[in-house]
């Protein structure tokens, strides 16, 4: 009974209260709390379609030996596992804000046998402790988003990578579609967040995940901030109707 009350004040109301930006500051406490669901959820909601889309990371690598990675809001290290298990991958740094998120994956990357390979830890993706060109690659996945400041996130990751390596960041996107988006929209915006706060039994993680989304720029808008930024070779691929897109860009040579 309790439950079927909770999913009708969900579909009825709006349960966020904050303001989105305000919400982004801290937006790792929502990732400490919904941590245990964290990977279960994404593949029940995603229905399993989001191991295509780090499998498409994987593919767009630089083709060179001993690369250094660092993949920002690693969360529980899902990326980091799967280029960890490359043999052209030498290092992967993963970092995250949220304390749990990092604790379950490091308990994923012992049980793999790679925590010779991958190192997770907190650092802010807005203010990167590492040195100018320290890693050949930087990654984030369904993270840039949640940075309170995503354009001082693409000026960091330019900073830290080597001349001629590579960033690639994967994010939500709507699709082209009127017919896709539509229905999209409706699982996104009814459904997703019933299913994901229910579960996850936080209030409205998946409501505040959700509108941040909506809000983002994605396709040619967010290529050409990266394009401010100093990438070059900028270029997208958009995946599965266009709900997910990959960003990629280089760092000139020096």
């Amino acid at each position: 009974m309790k439950s079927l009350l909770l999913c009708l004040k969900l579909w009825f109301n709006d349960p966020m209260k904050e303001p989105l930006n305000e919400r982004k500051k801290e937006s790792y406490k929502i990732f400490d709390e919904v941590a245990g669901t964290y990977d279960a959820l994404n593949k029940v909601l995603s229905l399993g379609i989001d191991r295509y889309w780090r499998w498409m990371i994987k593919r767009n690598l630089p083709q060179k030996e001993n690369l250094q990675i660092l993949d920002l809001a690693t969360g529980t290290a899902d990326v980091a596992l799967l280029l960890g298990k490359e043999n052209t991958v030498e290092k992967v740094d993963g970092i995250d804000m949220s304390q749990e998120m990092i604790n379950y994956g490091n308990v994923k990357v012992k049980k793999r046998g790679l925590d010779h390979k991958v190192s997770l830890y907190i650092a802010d993706g807005c203010n990167l402790p590492h040195q100018d060109n320290t890693f050949d690659v930087t990654t984030v996945s369904f993270g840039i988003r949640n940075f309170p400041d995503f354009k001082k996130g693409l000026q960091e990751k330019f900073r830290v990578i080597k001349p001629g390596g590579r960033s690639m960041i994967m994010e939500f996107s709507l699709p082209k579609n009127p017919l896709i988006k539509a229905f999209y929209l409706f699982y996104f915006r009814r459904v997703l967040p019933i299913v994901g706060n229910l579960f996850s039994g936080h209030g409205d993680a998946y409501t505040y995940l959700n509108k941040t989304v909506e809000e983002f720029p994605y396709g040619q808008d967010f290529a050409d901030h990266m394009k401010d930024v100093g990438f070059e070779n900028v270029r997208f691929i958009t995946l599965t109707f266009g709900i997910a897109t990959l960003y990629i860009g280089d760092k000139p040579n020096a």
